[in-house]
């Protein structure tokens, strides 16, 4: 049995994908302080400021999670979000998408 039990941890490629382009703007931009170099500090925060835009667009397009649980036959990461069509109700990312 998995350490997590029955709890839909939320896993998808917007989770994934905005996670790993947010930690390599965090790490470039802390390399560029300590190298002190201005341009790639820039850098860095740009490419978090670009996580957060990928991660929006990705949930829009269904590669993200509606709020609350899901099934768990929708639990894998590679599952699209049905839902995202229509917007899920209450989602702030959906209404700023329209």
């Amino acid at each position: 049995m998995s350490a997590h039990g029955h709890v839909d941890l939320g896993h998808t490629v917007a989770g994934w994908t905005g996670t790993t382009l947010a930690l390599l703007g965090c790490a470039g931009a802390g390399a560029a302080v300590c190298a002190a170099w201005t341009p790639g500090i820039w850098l860095g925060l740009g490419l978090v400021l670009v996580a957060g835009v990928v991660t929006w667009l990705l949930h829009l397009a269904g590669w993200g999670k509606p709020t609350g649980p899901r099934p768990e036959a929708e639990w894998d990461w590679r599952v699209r979000d049905a839902g995202a069509r229509t917007g899920h109700p209450d989602c702030l990312g959906c209404r700023a998408g329209g």
